[in-house]
């Protein structure tokens, strides 16, 4: 039988703050061109393990890693890791939309811009090609040069992935991309999850159960900084193998 391809991979990861240890040992992997939802209540780990998947945590003070994440088989939290690389080939996508106060083109080219030597001409073939693929193209094609903030929050949103698309990364990671979005909103996000998620490989952090179980193939459960369980989403939510994700799912505790 075919080994399945496996984008990333933690090899019991382990992250501090400070003192704290937040991840306690995971090990899990994440496949390629599949959703991956990561479910549990707060402050379970779920997004400090998001953030290792990208090295944003390197940021924080005080933190420490233990343990590795491959990608492709490469420890991305290798010495010689380039770490801007890393963020190139993994994208984020924030729970709150973050567009920057510029036009809707210059939200989408600014990563293109810092990121090198593009003419104008591909530029602009790259914020089209990332506005459609985020389908948001057929909404704002007519007003690339008004302001990204007089967009709705569902746009905002899309808008935010769109930015993330046009550096073309491999891995697009989301904090609660809907959480702040009305039903409607909400819905394109998924539906656009399913979309992706043919030419990406996307690990989404949920609160909404019902949401992990609608746009995941795989799902992960965490629970006071240890994976209590990894699927498919079919099985953690229909039979799961362990009591405390039993009680998770059904809603009898978080």
């Amino acid at each position: 039988m075919e080994k399945p391809a496996f984008k990333m991979s933690a090899r019991n990861l382990k992250f501090h703050y400070g003192s704290v240890l937040a991840l306690k040992g995971i090990s899990l992997d994440i496949r390629k061109n599949m959703v991956t939802a990561l479910i549990g209540p707060s402050g379970c780990g779920k997004t400090t393990f998001l953030r290792c998947l990208n090295r944003m945590n390197d940021i924080v003070e005080g933190a420490h890693v233990e343990g590795e994440i491959l990608m492709d088989g490469l420890n991305i939290y290798a010495p010689e890791v380039d770490v801007v690389q890393v963020r190139k080939r993994v994208g984020m996508v924030f729970q709150k939309s973050n567009p920057f106060p510029k036009t809707i083109f210059e939200n989408v080219a600014y990563g293109l811009k810092i990121d090198g030597d593009y003419s104008r001409s591909e530029i602009v073939d790259r914020v089209e090609k990332s506005l459609k693929d985020s389908a948001l193209w057929n909404e704002v094609s007519d007003r690339l040069h008004d302001s990204a903030m007089q967009l709705s929050g569902g746009q905002q949103q899309r808008l935010c992935i769109a930015r993330a698309l046009a550096v073309k990364p491999e891995v697009i990671l989301m904090d609660e991309p809907a959480s702040a979005l009305d039903p409607i909103a909400t819905q394109k996000i998924e539906e656009l999850i399913q979309e992706l998620k043919k030419g990406y490989t996307i690990v989404i952090v949920t609160h909404n159960m019902q949401q992990a179980a609608r746009v995941s193939d795989y799902t992960g459960f965490f629970y006071l900084g240890d994976l209590i369980e990894m699927g498919k989403t079919e099985k953690i939510f229909t039979n799961p193998g362990n009591k405390r994700t039993e009680d998770y799912v059904t809603g009898r505790f978080g």
